[in-house]
C-alpha cells in the first residue's frame, strides 16, 4: 500500500491552448517521476482571480480545465477541480460585477467582492459555475474554504450580518431584529441569549442549503462521476457559526453517497518543530466528527510558494502528521501559485521521491479505521452556543480545544478525540457538556484547568472536584487589604513525590489564576506564592470523588502558557498516572523537549509515534507499566530511508537508541 499524493496547480488560460497542453504535459511528467497520483488544479485563483468567473472568462478556463485535464488523464492521473472562490476570500481591491448581495460585518461594514449565503443571485451562479465545470467529470470539485462566515478581510470578524439573513432571523424569531441589538445579544453578559440560538440555525441552514444545492447539481451534470469536497478552516471559529460538521458534509455526500473533507491543520509557512503537535491534535478531533461516508484529504500549506515559505523538511514532517491521521490522500501545494511551468522547479519531484519510502510505512500502520488512544478531548461542535460571553466580540465565543491538546503532547501525553479512561477539560468548554455527560467525566480520571474548575464548580460540581471555592483572581487585580498580593511561583509539595518536593515553577506570566480552596480529603500537590514567598492558595490539586473518579485540578487558566522544563514535565506524568489509578498503561515519553507522540492500534498492534519537535537530538525514554516483550522500534529520519533502531530497556522504560533528529519521527510497535 502507498501513499497517496495529490499535487495542486494553478493552470494559465491567457497564455494560449498551446502553453496549456504544453504545461499540462510537463505536469505530467514531474507528477509520474515523484508518483503523484492526481493533479488537483486551482482556477482563478489568488493573483489570478479578477472577481467571480462567468461570460467570457468561465469560457476561457473552461477550455483550458478541459485541454489540461485531457493532457494529465491521457498520462494515467487522477484530476480534481479546485475553483477559487465561493463566496469570495477577501476584497483585495476587486469589486462585485454580478449584483450579488454583499456580505455585511457585525459593525455593519459591507463587503465590496463578497457575496451573502442568502444571496438568490449567488447561489444560482454557483450552482452553474460548478454545474458546467462537473460535465467534465473531475473526480472531486472543491469548495474552498471561504465557503464560511467568519474570516473575510476587510469585514471585523467576517461577513453574515446583511439584510437577507437578518429577514431569515425574522422569520425565525417573529419579529424583525435590528443588527446592532443582534450583535449585543450574541455575546451578551451571563447565560446565552436565545437569539444566539436562532442566529447559529439560520447561519447554519443558509450554508447547508447551498452545500446541498451545489452537490446535488454536481452530480446530476457529472453523470455521477464527481463528488464534491469541502475545504475547512479551524473548529473553533466553526463552532461560533454553528456549523454541525455532519450535516454539513452529510449534504455534499447526499446525492453521491459519498464527499471528500480537505482539513486545514498546517501553518502556512515555516514555523517551529513544536508546532507538530497542532499537526497531530487537529486532525484527529476533525476525524472525530466526519460521518463515515466523507473521505479525508488534508492539505499541506504552502504560502506563497515553495521552499522559500517552507523548508522541505518541515513540508517532510507534516505529511508524516497528516498520514498518521489515517488520511486517504495528502493534498499538497509545493508549486508557485502565481505563475510555474513545473520543469522549472525540479526540487519538487526530487522532495515527493525522498518522502515516499517514510509515507508509505507510515500509510501501512495507520489505516482508516485505526484506534487513537491517549488522553481524551471531549470537544462538543456547538460549544460556542453554550459560552458565557462577557460583553465583547464574536471571537469571545470561539472554544479551541487545542490549549489543553499542546499541554499535554508538548510533555509527550498522547491524545485522542475518543472517550478514553483519563479526559482533559480546559476553558470554557466546560459550558458545552450537560450535567450528566459532567458527571460521566468526572467519574473517571478528569484533569481540569482554573478555568473549567470555576465553571464547574459554579454548576454546582465543587464536591466532585474537592474544592470548597473556586476564584478567578486577574493578573492585574489589586491586592486585597491584607491579601498576599500578587501571585509568582508554584512550589511543588511533598504529596506530589518526595522527588518532587521544593522544586520551584513560574506561574508569573499567566493572564488569571484561580484560588483553589480544597475540601477535606483533596491533596495540595503544589502551592502558589507571592515574590516574596508567602502562600497565595493552592496551584494543583488531586482528589478521590464519591463516583469513584480522580480529579485534578489546575490553578492555571492557560496552561500551555506557563514555561514548560523537565520538572513540569515530571509533574504532569506523576499527574496522568494518579488519574489512571491501578490501571495504569500509557506510554508517557520524555527524553527531551518537545517529544511530541501519537498513539494508536490497529489490526492487533499498537503503535506509538513520537516526533522530535526540538532543534536539538534526542532520545526519547518511553514509561510503559506494562512494557512488552519485544517491541520493534524504526527511525524516520527527513527524507530519508527509514531504519531500524534498537532500543535500551530499564524497569518499564524503554529509551531510543540512537539519537532522534529534529523533525523525525521514531516508530514503536508492539
Amino acid at each position: 500500500m502507498s501513499a497517496r499524493y495529490h499535487l495542486r496547480f494553478q493552470i494559465h488560460p491567457y497564455e494560449g491552448t498551446a502553453a496549456v497542453a504544453a504545461t499540462a504535459a510537463e505536469l505530467a511528467k514531474t507528477c509520474t517521476d515523484a508518483g503523484v497520483a492526481e493533479v488537483v488544479l486551482l482556477l482563478g485563483a489568488e493573483e489570478h482571480f479578477a472577481g467571480h468567473l462567468s461570460g467570457p472568462d468561465e469560457d476561457l478556463w473552461y477550455e483550458a480545465a478541459a485541454l489540461a485535464q485531457e493532457v494529465l488523464l491521457g498520462a494515467g492521473l487522477d484530476v480534481s477541480l479546485n475553483p477559487w472562490v465561493t463566496t469570495g476570500h477577501a476584497d483585495r481591491g476587486r469589486t462585485d460585477t454580478h449584483g450579488f448581495a454583499p456580505m455585511v460585518s457585525p459593525t455593519g461594514k459591507v463587503s465590496a467582492a463578497q457575496a451573502s449565503f442568502a444571496c438568490p443571485r449567488w447561489r444560482a451562479w454557483l450552482t452553474g459555475h460548478y454545474g458546467r465545470f462537473a460535465e467534465l467529470g473531475f473526480r472531486v470539485l472543491w469548495l474552498e474554504d471561504d465557503f464560511r462566515f467568519h474570516n473575510h478581510a476587510p469585514l471585523d470578524w467576517g461577513g453574515g450580518f446583511e439584510p437577507l439573513m437578518l429577514d431569515r432571523l425574522a422569520a425565525l424569531a417573529g419579529r424583525p431584529v435590528p443588527r446592532p441589538e443582534l450583535v449585543a445579544a450574541l455575546t451578551a453578559p451571563g447565560p446565552p441569549h436565545p437569539l444566539r440560538a436562532l442566529w447559529q440555525q439560520v447561519w447554519r441552514t443558509a450554508q447547508q442549503e447551498v452545500a446541498a444545492q451545489v452537490a446535488a447539481e454536481v452530480h446530476r451534470r457529472s453523470a455521477g462521476r464527481s463528488r464534491t469536497g469541502l475545504m475547512s478552516s479551524g473548529l473553533d471559529a466553526a463552532s461560533v457559526e454553528g456549523r454541525d460538521w455532519g450535516a454539513l458534509l452529510g449534504a455534499l455526500a447526499a446525492p453521491g453517497g459519498r464527499a471528500v473533507h480537505r482539513p486545514h491543520f498546517a501553518p502556512y509557512a515555516d514555523a517551529p518543530g513544536r508546532e507538530l503537535a497542532r499537526q497531530l491534535w487537529m486532525p484527529e478531533l476533525q476525524r472525530s466528527l466526519r460521518p463515515e461516508c466523507v473521505d479525508s484529504e488534508p492539505e499541506i500549506e504552502n504560502w506563497p510558494h515553495t521552499a522559500w515559505s517552507k523548508s522541505d523538511v518541515q513540508t517532510w514532517s507534516e505529511m508524516v502528521a497528516a498520514q498518521l491521521s489515517g488520511a486517504d490522500a495528502l493534498l499538497l501545494n509545493l508549486h508557485p501559485m502565481h505563475g510555474a511551468h513545473p520543469g522549472s522547479h525540479p526540487g519538487i519531484a526530487e522532495l515527493l521521491r525522498r518522502a515516499r519510502p517514510a509515507l508509505d510505512l507510515v500509510h501501512r500502520q495507520h489505516p482508516r479505521g485505526q484506534r487513537t488512544l491517549g488522553v481524551g478531548l471531549p470537544f462538543a461542535q456547538d460549544a460556542a452556543a453554550h459560552v458565557r460571553a462577557h460583553g465583547g466580540d464574536l471571537s469571545e465565543l470561539a472554544v479551541d480545544p487545542g490549549p489543553a491538546a499542546e499541554f499535554l503532547l508538548r510533555y509527550g501525553v498522547p491524545v485522542t478525540a475518543e472517550t478514553a479512561p483519563v479526559q482533559a477539560l480546559f476553558g470554557p468548554s466546560a459550558w458545552a457538556f450537560d450535567d450528566q455527560a459532567v458527571r460521566a467525566l468526572l467519574a473517571g480520571g478528569l484533569l481540569i484547568d482554573g478555568t473549567a474548575a470555576v465553571i464547574l464548580h459554579r454548576r454546582g460540581f465543587g464536591p466532585l472536584l474537592g474544592l470548597t471555592d473556586a476564584e478567578p483572581v486577574d493578573r492585574e487585580a489589586p491586592a486585597t487589604p491584607g491579601g498576599p498580593g500578587p501571585y509568582a511561583t508554584e512550589h511543588l509539595c511533598a504529596a506530589a513525590g518526595e522527588d518532587l518536593a521544593g522544586l520551584l515553577l513560574s506561574v508569573n506570566t499567566q493572564p488569571a489564576l484561580v484560588r483553589l480552596r480544597e475540601a477535606p480529603g483533596a491533596q495540595r500537590w503544589s502551592e502558589v506564592r507571592t515574590p516574596d514567598g508567602r502562600a497565595w492558595g493552592a496551584g494543583r490539586t488531586v482528589f478521590t470523588n464519591t463516583l469513584g473518579g480522580r480529579v485534578a485540578v489546575l490553578a492555571a487558566t492557560e496552561p500551555h502558557t506557563l514555561p514548560a522544563d523537565g520538572h513540569a514535565q515530571r509533574l504532569l506524568h506523576r499527574t496522568v498516572r494518579f488519574l489512571e489509578g491501578e490501571d495504569a498503561r500509557l506510554p508517557l515519553v520524555s527524553g527531551g523537549p518537545y517529544l511530541i507522540p501519537h498513539l494508536s492500534h490497529a489490526d492487533g498492534v499498537t503503535t506509538l509515534t513520537v516526533a522530535n519537535g526540538c532543534q536539538d537530538p534526542a532520545r526519547p525514554v518511553v514509561d510503559l507499566p506494562a512494557l512488552p516483550d519485544a517491541v520493534a522500534a524504526t527511525v524516520l529520519a527527513p527524507l530519508a530511508e527509514p531504519r531500524p533502531a534498537d532500543t535500551g530497556r530499564r524497569g518499564h522504560t524503554l529509551r531510543l537508541d540512537p539519537e532522534l533528529p529534529h523533525r523525525a519521527w521514531a516508530v514503536l510497535r508492539w
